[in-house]
């Protein structure tokens, strides 16, 4: 039986793109229409809601871990279940789960859980993220050393095996780490490919670039620094307009003056968006886990290694779209859609994912006036 609905009763989008007195129309898993409230087709059940906004569900292309597990630990389609209806709860209705660096055999039963999560359909689960392990030693972060090293002709060829059974795969890798002919085998086999935890010059950055890769991961954090001589990674990825790049909005990675001279000066309009690197902590009440054998603690919006490091952030994507508006200076519009179809559209998923217009899968955000979540619909199903 078609399931058809229609959400009223509270704005659809903010700021400027803002529309009042209208319906979100729909039906299964898709959004078929946005009327006026008075012409709601008769089969489509009204659903009042009481004010606020409707925005798209959020598309976060970073999520280590959440609902107390983490990926790393135990990497199988039940993680993938548990990871992806937490971070729903949240609002995020799309998620790349991601493997932190590990070992060969740990990346390949990541690949394998992936895979059987794409062909059983697990709600929320977009695709995976390899984040390493062919990254920078130096710039290496909340990283196991051990594992980190260049890649090989096997890895790239499991990388582009990979990608024929999953919708999207996304790897982080520094430019040291591998040649420019590597990555342009992997972005012709279309896996998109996104420069971090490297202490790549603006040149070797560059180079990257033109070879293939697409994207920057967690801008400024683990990277080279923007220097007025040498660029450095940061640099290179504002000046190329051609270039997306993940931020985590937190206040704690990157500082309120730091994100607004991103948000003002990156290259390209569409092309910084946000990311969570969330880890097992979200959406609990959890302090502690373990990722490679070491205690991550989370404390005052900090998960952090005992010497210090940060691995990984404490913020969901609402909260990072607060963070951006009220100490940044963002528009309400502008975050939601850093949030949403930004990602999408670095993923090339723009045509369904990532906005409330019809054809779009029903995924739908409810906050109040004041940013709060209200509900989420993923797929046209409720989850709070």
């Amino acid at each position: 039986m078609t399931n058809t609905f229609a959400l009223i009763g509270a704005t659809i989008g903010l700021g400027s793109t803002a529309v009042s007195d209208s319906a979100v129309l729909i039906s299964d898993d898709t959004i078929v229409g946005i009327c006026t409230e008075d012409k709601i087709p008769s089969d489509f059940t009204p659903l009042q809601l009481n004010g606020g906004t409707l925005i798209a569900g959020f598309v976060d292309l970073q999520v280590n871990g959440g609902g107390g597990l983490l990926f790393n630990n135990d990497p199988t389609v039940e993680t993938i279940k548990t990871i992806t209806q937490a971070h729903a709860r949240l609002g995020t209705c799309r998620t790349l789960v991601t493997l932190i660096s590990a070992d060969k055999s740990t990346t390949s039963k990541a690949i394998q859980a992936a895979t059987q999560a794409s062909r059983q359909n697990i709600p929320g689960f977009l695709g995976l993220h390899l984040e390493g392990p062919h990254l920078s030693i130096e710039k290496k972060g909340a990283h196991s050393e051990r594992v980190l090293r260049k890649m090989n002709d096997e890895d790239l060829q499991e990388l582009c095996d990979a990608k024929k059974a999953l919708p999207y795969l996304m790897i982080t890798v520094a430019p040291e780490m591998v040649s420019p002919e590597q990555i342009a085998c992997l972005a012709e086999a279309e896996i998109i490919v996104s420069l971090g935890h490297s202490n790549a010059s603006s040149d070797q950055s560059n180079q990257a670039f033109q070879a293939g890769a697409a994207c920057t991961t967690h801008l400024f954090n683990a990277m080279s620094a923007l220097n007025h001589r040498e660029p450095g990674l940061p640099g290179a990825t504002l000046f190329n307009d051609n270039i997306y790049a993940g931020i985590i909005a937190d206040g704690v990675h990157v500082s309120p003056a730091a994100l607004s001279l991103a948000v003002r000066s990156k290259k390209g309009p569409g092309k910084l968006f946000l990311v969570t690197d969330a880890m097992a902590t979200a959406g609990t009440s959890e302090q502690q886990f373990q990722l490679d054998g070491r205690t991550i603690s989370r404390s005052n919006g900090r998960l952090v290694l005992p010497d210090g490091t940060l691995a990984g952030a404490d913020i969901d994507m609402l909260g990072a779209m607060r963070c951006l508006i009220e100490d940044v200076g963002v528009l309400p519009e502008v975050a939601a859609r850093m949030a949403s179809s930004y990602p999408s559209a670095c993923i090339g998923a723009i045509e369904n994912l990532g906005s409330v217009a019809t054809g779009f899968f029903a995924n739908v955000v409810h906050i109040d006036d004041d940013m709060q979540l209200q509900q989420v619909w993923l797929d046209g199903k409720s989850q709070l």
